[in-house]
């Protein structure tokens, strides 16, 4: 997957969160967690556009670290909605897909520019 489809994919979980916590319901704690989840969710894709912009392979690492760690608290929330019966388990099934798949690329980028930024 090249730079752009991955900014394109990140960019789409992010419109598909926006989506889902509209459709949450109208409560206080759907709306903190909804807020939560909105804010990890367009971090993904906004610190992986910051990250394509790194100075150094240390400085993308660095960045792509970011973008790892607000796509794994993405699934957190997601978690925490299903858990606490906000929303149906099958409703985020595919969206945790998506989001997991997105931390194993992730991670796959991380270990492999580790790699080969070793002296």
């Amino acid at each position: 997957m090249n730079e752009q489809e991955f900014k394109d994919r990140t960019k789409k979980l992010s419109l598909r969160v926006i989506r889902l916590v509209g459709k949450l319901p109208n409560s206080y704690i759907a709306e903190v967690i909804g807020k939560q989840l909105l804010r990890s969710a367009t971090s993904v894709g906004a610190n992986y556009r910051a990250a394509c912009r790194g100075k150094s392979t240390a400085d993308l690492i660095a960045k792509l670290g970011i973008v790892l760690e607000e796509a794994d608290e993405c699934l957190y929330w997601m978690e925490l909605l299903i858990e606490s019966e906000l929303v149906a388990a099958d409703k985020l099934k595919d969206l945790m897909s998506e989001t997991n798949e997105i931390v194993a690329m992730l991670v796959t980028s991380i270990k492999t520019l580790r790699t080969k930024n070793k002296p």
